[in-house]
Formats: C-alpha cells, structure tokens, sequence
C-alpha cells in the first residue's frame, strides 16, 4: 500500500470457531444462553447471534477437530452482559461449568467458559465502569 492509500477497519463482521461436532456445539451455546441466527448443516456452520448486532459467532465444523481442554493462554472471546456474576450462576444452573470463578477486572467482574474443543469466551460487565458499558 502507498502512503496515500489506506483503509479504515468499520467494525467486527464475525468472529469464527473451529468446532468437530455443529450439532453438539449449537446444542452446547443454546445452554449457554446463545440464540442461533441460522444453521447450514451442508455448509457445516451455524451462526450465534451476539445482541441486536448483525455480526456473530460462526460455528465452524472441523472435520478431524476433536474434544480439547483450552491451552493457557488462548484466544478469549469476550462479551459484554448486564452482570456476568449472574450469567456464572446461570451457567452453572444450565449445566455449564465455568473455568474458574468470576473474577474481578479494571471495568467489571468476568466468568469465562469453553466449549468442548477449547474455543473460550468471557462474558463480563461493565459494573464498575457503568460509563463505558453499552447499557449505561
């Protein structure tokens, strides 16, 4: 690219993750309080809807991917919820193990989950800097 050139990144389109089951991992999510936008079993992705948002999380079957535990450190997919000390005990209600319990950050408390092939995602609030959450 020349120094005139350049581009502007506009926002997130999705965000993929490799899973080796789609009927287990929508299955698993649907626990997890995610709704399914669609599924396409012979395309072999099913996308999760992430708030009022037209970008999601694209469920992704990987053929040989088998069950895995998340290595430290991984990738982490965050999302902003109301309480995420709420969301640990839903979690747990719905069958969902957390990885550890909630913890306490610079913006709120977080609580982070893995599906069965180690894809983490943290669900975390804005508790004590309301100012910067998407509902203030």
């Amino acid at each position: 690219m020349s120094d005139d050139e350049s581009y502007e990144l506009l926002g997130f389109d999705n965000v993929l993750l490799p899973v080796g089951d789609l009927g287990e991992a929508v299955r698993f999510y649907e626990r997890a309080g995610f709704a399914v936008g669609f599924r396409l079993d012979e395309a072999g992705i099913a996308l999760l809807k992430v708030g009022g948002e037209t970008p999601g999380i694209l469920l992704r079957h990987e053929e040989a991917l088998g069950h895995r535990q998340p290595p430290w450190p991984s990738p982490r997919l965050w999302l902003e919820v109301p309480d995420a000390r709420a969301a640990a005990e839903e979690l747990y209600d719905a069958g969902i193990a957390p990885l550890d319990d909630p913890f306490s950050g610079a913006t709120g408390w977080t609580v982070e989950i893995a599906d069965p092939w180690g894809n983490v995602i943290g669900l975390t609030d804005y508790s004590k800097r309301p100012e910067l959450s998407r509902r203030p």
